[in-house]
């Protein structure tokens, strides 16, 4: 072929290295026919092998920020998705340089991921969410006010991607937004526009303020994180919240009375500063959350990448059915909020489904908090309207 056909071939042959075919015309020709029938049913075997792969299709967006590339060596794993023989993975940034994707593409492919099938970019919506089966919504990082003309392009936004979602997912899809920037907005928004979808699969991820919460309290009580457990977190992930210590246990504390690895005891039962868990304890989150919503950091894409991959394995059913997570969801007329609020409020999941835990008191002053958190959501989603109608 790099010569030009079968008289050149044989020319060159002849000329540089004295060598002369005796084959017939037709034999040639019969020989060349049989290959091309050969390869020709080699191509036909291959295509109807990959008919049958059923890939799971993921998007992720802001696909060049720091947490995608956190994200995807744990993502692409058969403990994350363990019924999944396949994926095919798109990458959607609508700022990005293509060509940076188009490394991206090849840096994941070159983990050679045993369930990667195929890597996708996109940097326009022209197709976005077409065939998805999970959308992972990455965080707004550069949206910080509520009056900038970023807030309006980020609404305006959300909700084209709530109306391709509608348009173009699967009706099945499991939608989570993280970030540190409107994070429970950016989830109505999408639930707006996505209206034959049921409500329940959109959530968005707090486990990044509940983490940060067990961090803190295991530090004042000198044993590790993992040793802190069921902290909630109630309210508007980026914005106000509340850490309750309710359900909170701790496991190996070093106190008067202590048990084997499996014996925990209340927070609230050593923890009895109230002062410090209804004060310090809530301004040394807000203000860690502050500082992390202020720069660009690996720190923060790890707390996020972490969160994603908690609820994402919830979502498959990979978690203890007691086990209770923080996670911002559409929390129609409870505990007397108004429709179409999202907020974080204790879950637990079964069967890759969550429930609201009502195994909680909600006294007087935590209703009147969840008011407040409310009202602060319920302004952000009319402004974002409001800039929407000028």
């Amino acid at each position: 072929m790099l010569l030009g056909g079968l008289s050149d071939f044989l020319e060159h042959c002849q000329d540089y290295y004295k060598v002369t075919s005796d084959m017939l015309t037709d034999m040639m020709l019969s020989v060349a026919a049989e290959n091309h029938e050969t390869k020709m049913s080699l191509i036909a075997e291959e295509q109807h092998r990959v008919s049958l792969i059923k890939p799971l299709h993921i998007w992720i967006s802001s696909a060049l920020s720091q947490t995608c590339h956190l994200l995807i060596p744990n993502l692409l794993s058969a403990e994350m998705f363990p019924h999944v023989s396949a994926v095919c993975l798109h990458l959607l940034d609508l700022e990005g340089d293509r060509e940076e994707l188009q490394e991206l593409k090849m840096q994941t492919e070159d983990l050679a991921l045993p369930l990667l099938h195929q890597v996708k970019i996109h940097t326009d919506l022209e197709e976005a969410f077409k065939g998805a089966e999970i959308i992972l919504l990455l965080g707004e990082s550069d949206v910080d006010d509520a009056e900038s003309e970023k807030f309006k392009e980020m609404s305006d936004r959300y909700r084209e991607y709530g109306q391709l979602i509608e348009t173009w997912a699967n009706k099945e899809v499991k939608v989570i937004v993280s970030g540190d920037s409107f994070v429970n907005l950016r989830c109505s928004l999408l639930l707006e526009k996505a209206c034959s979808i049921d409500s329940s699969q959109f959530v968005a991820v707090a486990t990044q303020l509940e983490n940060k919460a067990r961090s803190v309290i295991a530090e004042k009580l000198k044993v590790k994180s993992k040793d802190v457990t069921d902290v909630l977190v109630w309210g508007n992930i980026s914005g106000s919240f509340y850490i309750d210590l309710q359900r909170a246990k701790v496991f190996n504390h070093a106190g008067a009375i202590r048990g084997p690895a499996f014996f925990s005891q209340p927070v609230l039962k050593i923890l009895q500063e109230r002062k410090w868990v209804e004060t310090d304890l809530q301004d040394l989150v807000r203000r860690h959350r502050t500082a992390v919503a202020s720069k660009t950091c690996r720190a923060a894409a790890m707390g996020d990448a972490n969160g994603i991959l908690s609820i994402l394995k919830a979502l498959n059913g990979n978690c203890r059915a007691d086990e209770v997570f923080s996670l911002g969801v559409l929390c129609p007329g409870f505990y007397g909020l108004p429709e179409g609020i999202v907020l974080s409020v204790p879950v637990t999941f079964r069967d890759g489904k969550w429930s609201m835990l009502f195994d909680v008191t909600v006294g007087d002053e935590l209703k009147k908090k969840l008011q407040i958190f409310a009202s602060e959501l319920t302004q952000e989603k009319d402004l974002g309207a409001e800039k929407k109608d000028n």
